[in-house]
């Protein structure tokens, strides 16, 4: 294969058009969440992971597993949990069994403006696809991301 091959050069365009409707979505809703709610779509993201977690075996999320969800370094995840546990959204606390672990939980302040913010969050979703879809280049990728399912649990 050469830097020519054809099918390199296909790949690296899909590549390219996957990134653009990607940041494309995520502008969007960035502006959407600071204007309405206050919130950076990473913020949400955090938020909405850690409102998941629950008190029974495997409920809590390390940080490590937190940081895989929101697509960011440990180190960055640690910063924004800190962020938002100054803002009263998160707390933190020590596992009751494991006196090294500790946990992050979603205050009821959190959970109230993860409330308010996700059918922000949805339209502004639904918005950014539809706009996407007038492009040409960008609408298979809106097809297959709109096909696509949330994976069932383990």
């Amino acid at each position: 294969m050469t830097a020519t091959d054809p099918a390199l050069t296909a790949l690296a365009q899909g590549w390219c058009a996957l990134s653009l409707l990607h940041g494309r979505i995520e502008a969007h809703i960035e502006r959407v969440l600071q204007a309405q709610h206050d919130l950076s779509v990473r913020e949400y993201s955090l938020l909405d992971v850690l409102s998941r977690q629950h008190a029974g075996e495997g409920g809590h999320l390390q940080m490590k597993q937190v940081a895989d969800a929101v697509v960011l370094s440990q180190s960055a995840t640690t910063r924004l949990v800190t962020r938002l546990e100054d803002r009263g959204l998160l707390e933190r606390y020590l596992c009751p069994t494991d006196r090294r672990g500790i946990y992050t939980d979603v205050t009821e302040t959190g959970l109230k403006l993860l409330e308010e913010a996700r059918p922000t969050n949805d339209t502004a979703l639904r918005e950014a696809l539809d706009e996407a879809a007038k492009n040409p280049d960008l609408a298979p990728l809106v097809r297959v991301v709109e096909t696509l399912k949330a994976p069932m649990p383990a």
